[in-house]
């Protein structure tokens, strides 16, 4: 007779061993496997007036919307300064200088007047060749100076509130007080057709937007709405219209703080629940005159809430502004 196979013979004891041996490794293995970073959503909290100062806005290295200079941008900036020797600017070795044909903007302006333009034509068809006439005050920007600052601050604004409200094109911005649209021609550039709105009093500011800004800039085809208005009527722009971004920059210090209050409240509804922003430059004395805990429950009574105070650095100049942050916290 055949001897049997030979075979492996596992006793029940090791058996049991093994498994239990397999199954507590198994059990510490687990966590390691599902260590993967989760997303879920946290608790907010509701804020109340503090008014204490927040770090300034600065653009998050992940996002794929850039308005804001990068750091890329910057370092690339100053090598080329540096390649080309212009980091050392004196005045008493270079002078600025205006062409071969040098004009003050008050020389520029006096030109305009006398002789009706700078070239122009002569005889009886001396003055239909412009389609857009301008006024000369506005030819040579004068209402640049209108602000105490230099123009170019516009920009600034433009990059903090519209990274700071996460705009995209299709956003929509309303301006309280655009004024000549130093921030404004930004924001019209940047959005889609017909999604910056501006309620504006003064009609010499009104006028260099129409006559000047807009078609120099080549921003005729956005088609913004800007109205003439003193008195927060904001029906005229619509109903049915939801802001991602309502801003006011140094107008409430101008406007009595009852007036204010009536223009919150009609905003109230007009402004994207939760991701909607209102942003109020400066101060809000409109809101801390009355104390925080009155302030916080008129404002809740409105449906808003205050979010926090914040700084933002000009990019060209020593200069910073404060700008003071609301959101609709009920839909």
């Amino acid at each position: 007779m055949a001897p049997p196979p030979k075979g492996v013979l596992i006793s029940v004891p090791v058996l049991v061993a093994s498994v239990a041996a397999t199954a507590i490794f198994i059990f510490f293995l687990i966590p390691f496997l599902s260590s993967t970073p989760c997303n879920c959503p946290t608790t907010s909290t509701t804020l109340t007036p503090t008014f204490t100062t927040t770090k300034p806005y600065q653009r998050s290295p992940s996002s794929t919307n850039q308005i804001s200079p990068t750091q890329e941008d910057i370092n690339w900036w100053k090598n080329q300064i540096q390649k080309n020797e212009l980091q050392d600017y004196m005045e008493t070795r270079n002078k600025l200088r205006k062409g071969i044909n040098p004009r003050t903007r008050a020389q520029q302006l006096q030109d305009l007047i006398q002789f009706k333009g700078i070239s122009h034509y002569e005889g009886e068809e001396s003055d239909n060749h412009t389609v857009l006439p301008c006024p000369g005050e506005l030819l040579v920007e004068e209402h640049h100076s209108n602000y105490g600052e230099p123009w170019a601050g516009g920009r600034d604004v433009f990059e903090f509130l519209a990274e700071s409200s996460k705009l995209i094109p299709g956003s929509r911005v309303l301006e309280i007080g655009c004024g000549t649209l130093r921030v404004g021609l930004h924001f019209i550039r940047y959005l889609d057709s017909q999604h910056f709105h501006c309620l504006e009093r003064d009609e010499l500011s009104l006028i260099a937007a129409f006559r000047y800004e807009l078609p120099s800039q080549g921003l005729l085809h956005k088609r913004p709405l800007i109205l003439k208005g003193e008195d927060m009527d904001f029906t005229r722009f619509g109903s049915d219209v939801v802001y991602d971004l309502i801003y006011a920059s140094a107008v409430f210090l101008h406007m009595p703080d009852n007036l204010v209050w009536v223009g919150l409240e009609r905003l109230s509804g007009k402004l994207k629940p939760f991701d909607g922003r209102i942003f109020v430059s400066h101060n809000i004395k409109f809101c801390s005159r009355l104390g925080s805990d009155e302030c916080t429950k008129r404002l809740s009574r409105l449906g808003l809430e205050y979010v926090g105070k914040h700084t933002h650095d000009s990019l060209l100049f020593n200069h910073y502004e404060i700008w003071f942050e609301f959101r609709r916290s009920i839909s």
